[in-house]
């Protein structure tokens, strides 16, 4: 089977956001799923990369500048080959931005790439909750970055009140309809919004948080608390119309999708492999294992969501007569495969 491309998640936010903070969370919190980081500082003494040091399995660091301005695409492609390798065994890279970078021309980058061993995984933006407006004051193009994220992370809750932060929900609500927002401290993101886990020795097959309970020491154990993971398991296959539906009106909190979808149309039938964050949305043609079941097998993980309606909602995704699909129902899956 070939092999899946490693997502390529962009990491950005002006100056003090606290990037650095949350992918240093992301690092320890990995549990068996290995990170390539490309840590890209402004200025020549390479702060973040020495923060990050010894908690990554393979880094790429970049001191001379903005990433988006010191190399081009094909230079960018290089560096992601050498954290692409089938060897290293890499999950997800990680492309911390400069806060003085433009998110638009690292996406560029990276859709541009020549390798296929990687995949645009979408762009997480951080916010600074005590000092947005503030920023958006000093860089007018926050509104620019923030219409094209797919996750906004508010950062530095805690130092804001109640009334500051509904004014940036309502900023952001304005520039980037539809993005999820998840409010945070320190950076404590939950890490199971932007990364698949692997079991000891393997990829997890049906995911949740029960690994999230090891790590007491630091409270880590308490993200689950913040957030409802909703399991969804069908034997029947999908139906590719119905399923987009949902998938295009999925609601406000629903932070993450991923898991399987069981497609059983002629051309296309096979194992898809889904992927969401936010608004990102991707989908991974595959084949089933000798002898797998052909299931449809999702996690759902948000905050404020209505399980039981997210439930019923997939329930009507089921595809009763697969006899009779045709080919042209795909088009809507197929417009996220790369």
């Amino acid at each position: 089977m070939p092999r899946k491309p490693v997502p390529v998640v962009v990491l950005a936010g002006f100056l003090g956001s606290g990037k650095t903070t949350l992918l240093n969370h992301l690092l320890r919190q990995s549990r068996g799923t290995r990170i390539g980081v490309v840590v890209n500082d402004f200025g020549a003494v390479e702060i973040d990369a020495m923060t990050v040091a010894g908690q990554v399995d393979s880094m790429v660091s970049l001191g001379n500048g903005c990433l988006c301005c010191a190399v081009d695409a094909s230079e960018l492609d290089d560096y992601l080959g050498r954290l692409s390798r089938p060897e290293l065994r890499i999950d997800v890279i990680v492309i911390e931005a400069s806060g003085l970078a433009e998110p638009q021309e690292l996406i560029k980058m990276i859709l541009a790439a020549e390798n296929p061993d990687i995949v645009y995984g979408g762009l997480v933006q951080v916010l600074d909750a005590a000092e947005f407006d503030a920023t958006r004051t000093r860089h007018p193009e926050t509104d620019r970055h923030l219409a094209l994220a797919d996750l906004v992370v508010l950062n530095k809750a805690d130092r804001a009140d109640e009334a500051g932060i509904e004014r940036t929900l309502k900023a952001v609500g304005e520039l980037s309809a539809g993005t999820p927002v998840v409010r945070t401290t320190y950076g404590q993101i939950d890490p199971e919004l932007l990364i698949d886990r692997r079991a000891v020795g393997e990829r997890v097959g049906q995911l949740s948080f029960d690994d999230l309970r090891a790590d007491e020491e630091d409270h880590s154990g308490h993200f689950h608390a913040a957030y409802e993971s909703v399991e969804f398991i069908s034997a029947q296959p999908m139906n590719p119309r119905r399923f987009m539906e949902f998938l295009d009106r999925r609601p406000e909190g629903l932070y993450r999708i991923k898991g399987f979808v069981h497609f059983e149309v002629p051309e296309n039938e096979g194992k898809f492999t889904l992927h969401a964050v936010g608004r990102f949305l991707r989908f991974y043609p595959g084949a089933w294992a000798a002898g797998e079941e052909h299931l449809t097998q999702l996690v759902l993980i948000g905050s404020g969501i209505d399980s039981a309606a997210l439930r019923e909602e997939l329930d009507v995704c089921r595809e009763s007569a697969p006899q009779d699909a045709r080919p042209e129902s795909m088009w809507g899956v197929l417009r996220y495969v790369d």
